[in-house]
């Protein structure tokens, strides 16, 4: 049982969700316990047997994943996560509860990356997460996707370039988390000029409200434009209480209504400005949230 967590942590950065990743490590449980006690004493290593299975439902996951999405009202967007404190077990006190400890929070769960990740084919992430992330070796990668180490390198290698290609230099914790403050600040006061001043002129902003809320169904791009719906989504909110917290490890904002969240804001920042917003709406990604 000591390997819950470190299987949690592998199938949510493999399907960034952790609903999913809850159920697959249920599932690779429920394998290993369906085995007679004799079948369970044969296998030498319990934790490489638990992450081979765990790792290859995932890898079944993902490939049905995509067709879903397909289906799925509007854009997806992975799953928000608080930082450790912040967890809920659904009790309407907030008390944080087993979760708290669930998901280690680093590079590898920041919404950028997780976003990439989302680019991947199913074969290209698994190995990627599994070699670079949690450092199994080639050989092992091979065994658990069943392919040759010399494929599964080179399935590592495209997903290192797809990283290279959509990230942009790192800009310091700090000076991130000052942008993402001026940036409350100017959606609060509704200064449309101050968020644009804010907004790279490129700026793309992605919601997700999976059809059970409204959301804008498409990306929006341009400072203005983005700054535009802001302003008028802040607008129609007068009661929407606005707070710092931190999302997938990063500087982040949760607005809140009565109390209750009702979106959690992912940026990307490069420099002084931000580049991507992602705004997740959807209440099913939103249940580890405090609720006060």
């Amino acid at each position: 049982m000591s390997e819950r967590r470190q299987l949690t942590n592998l199938a949510y950065r493999l399907l960034g969700s952790l609903a999913d990743a809850e159920d697959v490590v249920q599932e690779t449980y429920a394998r290993w316990y369906a085995m007679s006690p004799h079948q369970r004493d044969a296998i030498e290593s319990p934790g490489a047997w638990l992450t081979t299975v765990a790792s290859r439902i995932c890898l079944d996951l993902l490939g049905s994943a995509r067709a879903r999405r397909e289906r799925y009202v509007g854009e997806w967007i992975p799953e928000p996560l608080p930082e450790r404190t912040e967890w809920t077990n659904g009790r309407s006190d907030g008390v944080a509860a087993d979760p708290a400890d669930r998901v280690t929070l680093d590079e590898s769960i920041n919404m950028a990356f997780l976003v990439v990740l989302e680019s991947m084919t199913p074969a290209e992430r698994v190995a990627f997460i599994l070699h670079d992330v949690f450092r199994y070796s080639f050989a092992e990668v091979a065994e658990i996707v069943g392919r040759t180490p010399a494929a599964c390198r080179q399935l590592a290698s495209s997903a290192r370039r797809r990283l290279r290609t959509s990230q942009a230099p790192a800009t310091p914790a700090a000076r991130r988390a000052d942008v993402v403050r001026d940036f409350r600040q100017a959606w609060e006061a509704k200064d449309i000029e101050a968020l644009i001043g804010l907004l790279d002129p490129d700026v793309t902003a992605v919601s997700d409200g999976g059809g059970l809320v409204s959301a804008e169904l498409r990306p929006i791009r341009g400072g203005e434009q983005v700054a535009r719906v802001l302003v008028d989504v802040a607008g129609r909110a007068p009661n929407l209480t606005i707070l710092e917290r931190t999302v997938n490890g990063q500087p982040g904002l949760v607005a809140q209504l009565d109390g209750v969240t009702v979106t959690v804001l992912a940026f990307d920042v490069a420099g002084d400005r931000i580049t991507r917003i992602w705004a997740v709406r959807n209440p099913e990604k939103l249940r580890t949230w405090t609720t006060g």
